[in-house]
């Protein structure tokens, strides 16, 4: 009884079989005579998207540089003011204290002036005391 009821499943499997290896043949062949006749466009369409994606690679390179570029300029732009700000700074302090050491000399030389002025008028009365 076992070996009845294997044998039709066994003869199924075998007809199942070989129609699945008829239907991936038939398929097989399909493709092959697409592929065969489509090679040399489908190798030209390739050739032309790997162009567009060379020359978009190309433009993108190109944008980048220019970007790089801009960004460098404005770094070494920005350096510059930095450093003409720091010397202005550094002149200013340097100004403030030439102006502080004038300012003292000035009050010292308005002293000696004064002083002078003061000697003069003694040096005058006695002048005009002589001459009295």
């Amino acid at each position: 009884m076992r070996g009845r009821s294997r044998k039709p499943v066994i003869i199924g499997l075998g007809i199942v079989m070989l129609m699945g290896i008829s239907v991936y043949l038939r398929l097989w062949t399909i493709d092959y005579r697409i592929s065969s006749e489509d090679t040399d466009l489908i190798r030209r369409q390739f050739d032309l998207a790997n162009r567009e994606a060379m020359d978009e690679s190309a433009e993108w390179r190109l944008k980048y540089d220019q970007e790089f570029e801009k960004a460098n300029n404005c770094a070494n732009q920005l350096n510059q003011i930095k450093n003409s700000y720091e010397k202005k700074i550094k002149d200013a302090a340097s100004n403030t204290r030439q102006l502080e050491m004038i300012q003292k000399e000035n009050i010292g030389l308005l002293e000696r002036v004064e002083a002078l002025k003061q000697e003069l008028e003694t040096e005058k009365l006695k002048c005009s005391m002589r001459q009295t």
